[in-house]
Order: structure tokens, then sequence, then C-alpha cells
């Protein structure tokens, strides 16, 4: 920040060879006035030090919603941003804090919370706004909140528009469209019972539906053992609305998990709640199958802010925000290694994952397969962990593998965003392409080599491939589900 004032001329004095006084002297090498202007300097004519307008300097960092790293960077960069602003509300806040809390107060999620609720939150981030900042923008890159989804379930699939607006289409058994009706749709159709209500996240399970609001509210349809307990309808007889979960009526939810005997939700502070499937303690804690209230997940995420959690068949993964860094911890059933610590036993506790410590790897988004698991690092590398079968892991063949394991087929691409089913994932680069893997049962991966005269279309791919039929669409994929 400490510079010459604009316009005056510099001298390069580096790489000049040693010589005498006297032959410098002869040199004639003209001179120049040097100003050195200080971001608290004195007010020179035609000089604008930092300190005499701090609030423009306050305005320009927040109209440029910068990174919290650049806000970091700009502290250790120069006294001025480190130094307090005595600005409202807290006159102890240097620049870049009261920055990052303004960028904050931008964010959707944020902006209904009450100040304790603010403070908390930066409490449990590490006691700073740019910490703070950090855990919000976190969830909003791996979650898409506020912005289009597209959610494939088992046999139905959810879209969710911009605006909060919810289409079902596909399997409607058990109600799980959402329409009121156990009839299939075969195209997306709206959910009419939901108009008013801004749709911000959706999660599509075997036969059951659930949403969140922008409220912080989970609406759920179709089968489910806690919701037919709580709507009273127990038995066999099904839910084919949305209907609110009064359960979670305390708890500001913005994201929700199915797995296959339990169902996880994500609060706004970073707080994971499982219902369901801790009967044996295999989510630390104890309840029966119908119990409808939300059990808190304890262990070493009772004080950690988690961003996005991801529901396999029988296992939960977290991803987590901490001030070292972003790290993902795993908790449920083993078999196959799919929780990562190089073993195949039960954890009832989450369990942070160390490889990616080993691997100097930053996870930025996590996914849970039936029986594998993928994580995509801020360096674009991706990961792959758990029962290899058909190839799921990238890796060139079907073994499984207990920790995560960079998948080197893809280290010419940076990847943004991954997906996993039963036995196949699916990766998205920067540029949006798509790449897949695993099983080939019913053309799933996408690769019509039949048509190309190569071979079988519904044959297993054990190393990711392009999606070639994808680069005909001429539009750039945001995500894959």
């Amino acid at each position: 920040m400490d510079a010459t004032t604009s316009g005056t001329p510099t001298i390069q004095y580096h790489n000049i060879p040693h010589q005498s006084g006297t032959a410098i002297a002869a040199a004639s090498v003209p001179t120049f006035p040097r100003q050195v202007r200080h971001c608290f300097g004195d007010s020179s004519p035609g000089e604008f030090p930092l300190a005499a307008n701090p609030s423009i300097v306050l305005h320009v960092l927040t109209a440029c919603n910068l990174d919290p790293r650049d806000l970091a960077k700009l502290e250790a960069t120069c006294s001025f941003f480190r130094r307090p602003a005595n600005f409202t509300p807290d006159y102890e806040l240097s620049i870049s804090e009261l920055a990052a809390l303004d960028i904050c107060k931008k964010r959707a999620i944020f902006k209904p919370m009450t100040d304790e609720e603010c403070q908390n939150l930066k409490r449990k981030c590490g006691g700073s706004w740019k910490l703070a900042l950090r855990f919000l923008l976190a969830g909003e890159a791996c979650c898409r909140r506020e912005k289009s989804q597209a959610i494939a379930g088992p046999g139905h699939s959810i879209a969710v528009t911009s605006t909060g607006v919810v289409y079902s289409f596909g399997s409607n058994t058990s109600g799980q469209l959402g329409h009121g009706t156990m009839e299939e749709e075969w195209r997306p159709q709206q959910i009419r019972s939901l108009q008013g209500i801004r749709i911000i996240q959706a999660a599509a399970g075997a036969g059951r539906t659930m949403l969140v609001s922008d409220a912080g509210r989970v609406y759920a349809f179709g089968k489910d053992s806690f919701g037919e307990a709580e709507f009273g309808v127990q038995g066999t007889k099904l839910v084919a609305t949305p209907q609110l979960i009064e359960s979670l009526k305390d708890i500001f939810v913005v994201q929700t998990a199915i797995g296959n005997f339990f169902t996880a939700v994500l609060s706004r502070e970073g707080r994971v709640y499982t219902f369901s499937w801790g009967k044996d303690r295999k989510l630390g804690h104890q309840t029966e199958p119908n119990d409808v209230e939300p059990q808190p997940l304890l262990g070493a995420l009772e004080d950690v802010p988690v961003v996005q959690i991801a529901a396999g068949y029988c296992y939960l993964l977290c991803l987590a925000c901490q001030p070292s860094g972003m790290s993902v911890y795993s908790v449920g059933c083993g078999l196959g290694g799919k929780l990562g610590h190089g073993s195949r036993t039960d954890e009832k506790h989450p369990r942070l994952i160390e490889q990616y410590r080993l691997l100097n790897l930053q996870p930025m988004v996590v996914a849970a397969g039936a029986w594998h698991a993928a994580v995509v690092a801020w360096d674009g590398r991706v990961c792959t962990w758990g029962w290899g079968r058909y190839g799921c892991l990238g890796h060139g063949n079907e073994e499984c593998e207990s920790v995560p394991k960079v998948v080197e087929a893809l280290s010419k691409v940076k990847a943004v965003h991954v997906a996993t089913g039963d036995y196949t994932t699916f990766v998205l680069s920067e540029d949006g392409d798509v790449y897949s893997f695993g099983c080939g049962e019913s053309a799933s991966l996408g690769h019509n080599t039949a048509a190309e005269g190569q071979g079988n279309r519904h044959a297993n791919v054990l190393s990711p491939e392009l999606v070639k039929s994808l680069k005909q669409v001429k539009e750039k994929e945001i995500k894959v589900s």
C-alpha cells in the first residue's frame, strides 16, 4: 500500500553492477524527487491517504464482494486494514472485519438472524467475521442455495427453479411427487400446494421427498417412518402432499439428506440432526425407528460448523468448516471402507478423515453414494473411496479403497462438482464437461458407444470418460445429480 505518487517515474536499482562513486557521478543519471505515500500519511496536495476516508474504502471492499482470504491478505499487507475502524456496530472491528460482516449481511441465510444468533455463529466459526463469511460462502458453493437445482432420486426426480418453484416427475408409488395422487408423471409437474413458499433445497430418497424453504422450514411427503408417525398416519397409509415437519420448527434448516435408514438435516448454524436409525447407537444416540424428534449428532462435531451433509445407504458424511480449513467427517456403517478411515469398522460418532491432510487437499464438495463416496477439492482434484464394484471409483479397477484416493485419470481436469449413485460417479469440470464412470447398466453413464460402433453401451467404465453426447446440448452444465 505504500507507493510513490502516481505518475512519478521510478528507477529500478536492482542488477546494477558495482561502480565507484566517481563512475556513477560521471554517468550523469538524472535524479527525481521521491514522494512517499503512506496509508496514514500527511495530507499533502495531490495525496489521498486511506485514513482520510475509511468509509469509502469500506464501501469499495464490500461492493467488490472480496473473498475472506483476500480480506485476510489485506490485513497482513497493511496496518490500516488491521486497526480498529471506529465504525458501528462495533468500534473495535477493523476495516476488513467490517467488510466481511457487511458481505455476510448480503447472504440470504444470514439476513433473518438476530444479533445474538449472528454472534453465536461468529463464535462457532472461530471468532472472526471473515471465518463466518467463509462458512456461508462454502455452504452456498456446495449446495447451490438460492439457485436452480435438479435432484435425481431412485425412481423420481425434483427440479427447483431459482425463484423457489418446485416440479416433480417419475415414479409415484408412495406419493413422493407431492401432487396428492399416486399416479406417475412422465413430465415435470409443479407442486401446486407449495405456492407462496420459496424452496431453496430438496432431497429425494427411496419413495420419499424432503424440501427446505427459505424460512428454514422442512416439508416431507411420500414414504417415511418418522413422517408417518408425526403426521398420524401409521402403517401403510402414505403422505401424498407436502406436510410441514413440526418437530423441526425450532431449528432453522438449510439442507436435508435422505439415507436408507435415516434422515439428516443441517441447521443454519452448522449443526447436524438426525431422525431414526439410532436404535443400535450407530449415529451416537438412542431412538426408536419412528421417533419424530430430531437428535443432534454428538461427538467431534458438536461445536464445529458443518456446511454440507451427504447421506449414503447407511452412513453420513459431513463437510466441516474450521479455522484451519475444510475437513470431512464420517459416521455409520464402515463396510467396504466407505467411511474413509483405512478400516471397515463402524463409527458411532463422527470421525475426522485424516487422509486429506496427508494429501494436502482442501475438500469443497462431498458426495455419498450407496456404497462409495467422493470429494472435490478447492484445487479441482477428485478423490473417491469405498466399494469399487463396476469401477465406480474411477481408478481403473474394481478394488475397494478404505481411504480417499485421488483419481489420477482426472489430473488434467479441474473439477467443481461430483455426484454419486449406487455404483456410478459423475464429475463436472470447470469448463462444463461431464465425466462418468462405474456401472453402465441401462446406459446410465451416458456413453452411447453402440451408436458409434464401439461396442456395448451398457458396459461398465473403470476410468473416467467424457460424456460426449452432452457436448451437443450447446449449454454449459452446472450440476449433476
